[in-house]
């Protein structure tokens, strides 16, 4: 059974990190070939663009991702009906909110969209430009990541791993295609994301093709529509929550650092961002694996299989986070002149903030991992706490050190994460006590 179990664990993680790997190099490898083709400014206009990227994936995270949990949960118990009905309401949920998403932010209001989050005049045209095109492709984006949801659920990451890889592949092809042959601009770009998630789209949707694929199909039939959302909804929130945290993040950081450091501190930024999507490349395959495959132990009453579940899992991202930081102290100059970089004011301000965060993301990667095992074990209001806190905790230490050390200002995410740590250990501790006691 354990020799079992841990091959179904190395199964998921090595399929939701090829997901996870093609994804990080879309982003990266997006910014590399906008610095390049269009300037600096575009990949600043791209890091501008991050709330909303953000923002889209939390409506996933709140239906798709709290719905995958629930869908295991009732797998492991062969309640299929329930299931099905869980993945219906879920995925019909979330995209009416991205066609809403579009038709508002993307069609109504793409300049006050675009104004929201971009306060320099060089680099609004590309950001609206940008901003526009990924609001209205929006609902692809998210019907992808709902899919991928279910499909990896339902015993299958190895095709979410395909249908990630060819979305970002075609993605990267057109890039070239609609921003330097076509002319596009930075539009370009983001169309060709849109089109890279609707191939994604058409591949995952071949799951269903065989009759034993077929576990998960449309059932509106039972629960009441409004108390299948509450369960929905209550079960997503902790993952939301932090991703709504780090959207505001996103825009209080882009807003502090561009005022502080100007053009140079948010290009800096930008290439500090792309680093986390390397580290998320871990982080995602590590807690995808323990959202799917610990939900199914949990749903089958395996305590045991839980457990080593989650010792594989810490395991693996300890490693993996000690590799990247490594890696990044050798030599960062030559991963921030793959952005196009020639300036030594920009080569000398990112060096600095690359190793920096190359540190401060190790304490992220632990917290965010402990919140998926505080989900597992339905500790729901601690899971909420770690959401919040992710990244709220970042926002008045970087003001603070934005208004009275502006020298250190790149040191502000370490010291959040630090605090934080203390506080869930202090917290964590006091749970116990108070058990105890009781």
């Amino acid at each position: 059974m354990n020799q079992d179990l841990n091959k179904q664990f190395y199964n998921y993680l090595w399929a939701y990190i090829l997901v996870a790997l093609s994804g990080c190099l879309g982003n990266v490898v997006d910014s590399i070939i906008v610095g390049n083709l269009i300037s600096e400014n575009g990949v600043s206009a791209i890091s501008l663009s991050k709330p909303i990227n953000q923002f889209i994936f939390t409506l996933h995270l709140l239906i798709n991702a709290g719905a995958g949990m629930l869908v295991g949960y009732a797998l492991g118990q062969k309640d299929l009906e329930k299931a099905r009905r869980l993945f219906t309401h879920a995925l019909s949920f979330s995209l009416l909110l991205g066609l809403l998403l579009a038709l508002f932010g993307g069609i109504i209001f793409p300049d006050q969209t675009a104004r929201l989050l971009c306060s320099n005049e060089q680099i609004l045209p590309l950001a609206r430009g940008y901003m526009q095109v990924l609001l209205i492709g929006n609902p692809a984006f998210i019907l992808m990541w709902g899919l991928s949801t279910m499909v990896g659920v339902d015993g299958q990451p190895k095709l979410v791993s395909v249908a990630v890889i060819v979305d970002n592949v075609v993605n990267l092809c057109l890039d070239i295609v609609f921003i330097q042959w076509l002319d596009w601009g930075i539009i370009g770009s983001s169309a060709a994301t849109v089109v890279g998630h609707l191939v994604g789209i058409a591949i995952l949707l071949s799951h269903w093709r065989k009759p034993e694929h077929r576990r998960l199909i449309p059932s509106f039939a039972g629960d009441n529509l409004g108390s299948l959302t509450s369960t929905i909804i209550k079960q997503g929130a902790p993952l939301a929550v932090a991703s709504i945290s780090l959207t505001l993040l996103l825009l209080s950081a882009n807003s502090i650092v561009l005022s502080t450091l100007g053009r140079t501190g948010i290009f800096a930024f930008a290439v500090c961002m792309n680093l986390l999507q390397v580290y998320n490349l871990f982080l995602s395959g590590t807690c995808q694996t323990l959202q799917s495959l610990g939900a199914i132990q949990v749903g089958k009453g395996d305590a045991e299989g839980v457990k080593t579940v989650i010792r594989k899992a810490f395991r693996f991202i300890t490693v993996a986070m000690v590799v990247v930081c490594v890696v990044v102290w050798i030599d960062p100059q030559l991963i921030v002149r793959l952005f196009g970089a020639n300036e030594p004011d920009l080569i000398s301000e990112s060096d600095q903030a690359l190793r920096i965060f190359a540190l401060s993301f190790i304490p992220f990667c632990y917290i965010y991992v402990l919140m998926i095992v505080y989900k597992l074990y339905k500790h729901h209001k601690m899971a909420l706490f770690i959401s919040f806190a992710l990244s709220l905790t970042v926002i008045p230490v970087l003001w603070l050190m934005a208004h009275f050390a502006p020298n250190y200002l790149w040191y502000s995410y370490l010291i959040a994460y630090l605090i934080e740590g203390i506080a869930i250990a202090l917290i964590h501790r006091l749970r116990l006590i108070n058990a105890f006691a009781s």
